[in-house]
């Protein structure tokens, strides 16, 4: 498996060295390159430029933290190390981040790199400029890269809302389509390629789209169509969960921890992942924003986490675990850490320098910590003499999540008996005691566990809106399956909590925030683009 995985990684390589010509606003979302600036050897290179966009995601100051920092599950703040960066994190905490946020234009950018690209590789597979291999056909590859695109368009949908449409390498400046238009175009094109799709999960498929990825990604939409387009699609989602449990090509892998392994390519779990490999597919450094500095000799890394710092639990979050699920020692670094002997204790750099590094579960405020406040990632492997760049895949859509989405349209459709057993499914592999893994549906409709108020020094000084959270203890089952796997924002605005709760330092800052403003790069680039309401 390694092997065909870093097959794909080279292609996506070769893909990035393309989009990463492409750094200017006005080149890349609007491109005027010719077709003749690109030369392909076969379609899986070609097709390889649009997927090497995803590695893009997943910085600290993009996609993927945006996803997690926006909501009452992670922040980072600053801390004596520095992470202050002219405030950008803590706007995302605060929600008072505006058009000007560097994380609002790398998120456009990767984006739309990559509805740019896969325009123009279907437009060259529709014009056969591009040579099919063999044992496919081009209505296949077509419909795989269609997929791509409305992957690319789901997650514009979802954070920006009202945007662009682009389905050609057209020059012309386009102006903005309702996020409406885009929800339906999304849903319209996943629907019509999938009867062409492989539905192979073998290792020429692995980290791209066959049938059960894109009926996955089609869950996930239909799952959000309430938010995205004011109309409610649970039993259409339910539908897709079951087409993906019936094809029997997927299940839970029987450690939690094997799945977000460095070498994880083999889980039976993941439907769907971004590969990344610390030489060839470079990208995913989720330690280096979340590990304290001397964590580096945890595991004998071959590089230094930056500073001491700074992404890490919510305590009001982390509080809400049980204390026998598995899951909380297997997602957050809690306690004393020592050298990769296991003896030598590790020691502070900063405010707690020279004293025993100890990760405990208080924070002050979501603004200013010590640098030994704050649960800090587990989740992902750090593998012994790691280098700055992990080889961890990403796993964007896995199995449970499957079982949960469906789970979520049970219980919100009156069945909540099998909802339950679904969640206590996923749950027993987390539990010793097979009788604290199972979960009633009482238990999933009732209000949240989660203690949210505004906290000053340590202590909720302002509740704030106290109304229950319908489906709450469902929201909580999500909560634990997948911190660091960039689901919370959705979820916190799918149950309402994003823009009416506080926690840690947040307090509510208009409806409006469900949604980021449209970069000002953007706009100073496209006099046809219209800003969302509120910015």
């Amino acid at each position: 498996m390694k092997k065909i995985k870093n097959n794909l990684i080279w292609c996506m390589v070769f893909g990035l060295a393309w989009s990463g010509c492409d750094s200017n606003l006005d080149e890349v979302t609007f491109s005027d390159l010719s077709a003749q600036t690109y030369t392909y050897t076969d379609a899986y290179s070609a097709m390889g430029i649009a997927y090497a966009n995803m590695r893009n995601l997943f910085s600290h100051q993009t996609w993927y933290t945006l996803q997690e920092t926006s909501s009452d599950g992670l922040v980072m703040p600053a801390n004596a190390s520095g992470w202050d960066d002219g405030g950008m994190y803590k706007r995302i905490h605060l929600h008072t981040w505006n058009s000007e946020n560097p994380q609002m234009n790398n998120m456009w950018q990767t984006f739309y790199s990559g509805v740019i690209n896969s325009n123009r590789v279907i437009e060259q597979l529709e014009t056969d400029v591009i040579p099919v291999p063999e044992g496919t056909s081009k209505q296949a590859l077509i419909s795989e890269m269609k997929v791509v695109r409305a992957f690319f368009y789901w997650l514009i949908c979802d954070n920006f809302g009202n945007a662009p449409l682009v389905t050609s390498t057209s020059t012309e400046l386009p102006a903005i389509s309702p996020r409406k238009d885009i929800y339906d175009f999304v849903v319209q094109e996943i629907n019509e390629a999938i009867p062409h799709l492989s539905e192979n999960n073998d290792r020429l498929m692995y980290a791209r789209f066959n049938k059960w990825a894109a009926k996955a990604l089609l869950a996930n939409v239909y799952l959000n169509a309430e938010v995205y387009s004011g109309q409610p699609r649970w039993e259409e989602c339910i539908t897709q969960c079951n087409d993906i449990i019936n094809s029997g090509k997927y299940s839970l892998a029987s450690d939690f921890k094997d799945i977000f392994k460095a070498d994880n390519e083999n889980s039976a779990e993941i439907i769907f992942a971004v590969p990344f490999d610390q030489n060839l597919g470079k990208g995913f450094f989720i330690e280096m924003f979340s590990w304290h500095g001397a964590l580096k000799d945890k595991v004998s890394m071959q590089t230094t986490p930056w500073g001491s710092g700074s992404a890490q639990g919510i305590p009001q979050f982390i509080d809400t675990y049980d204390s026998d699920d598995k899951r909380l020692a297997d997602t957050w670094l809690i306690g004393p850490q020592f050298a990769a002997d296991g003896v030598t204790p590790l020691l502070g750099s900063y405010d707690k320098n020279g004293q025993p590094l100890n990760f405990v579960n208080r924070l002050p405020d979501g603004l200013f910590t010590s640098e030994t406040e704050g649960y800090r990632m587990n989740k992902f492997e750090v593998q012994t003499g790691a280098l700055n760049d992990l080889s961890n895949d990403f796993p964007f859509f896995r199995y449970a999540q499957v079982l949960l989405m469906k789970a979520e349209c049970l219980l919100r459709t009156n069945d909540g008996q099998q909802s339950a057993q679904l969640v206590t499914d996923v749950r027993k592999r987390n539990f010793s005691d097979p009788a604290k893994a199972a979960v009633t549906a009482a238990e999933l409709m009732a209000n949240s566990k989660y203690k949210y108020g505004y906290v000053e020094n340590y202590v909720i000084v302002d509740p704030g809106n106290q109304d229950v959270v319908p489906y709450g203890g469902m929201l909580d089952q999500l909560g634990y399956e997948f911190p660091w796997e960039a689901h919370r924002r959705r979820d916190n605005i799918r149950f309402g909590v994003f823009t009416t709760k506080s926690w840690l330092s947040h307090k509510p800052n208009g409806d409006y925030r469900i949604l980021f403003p449209i970069p000002q790069q953007a706009l100073n680039s496209n006099p046809n683009l219209e800003q969302n309401s509120g910015y």
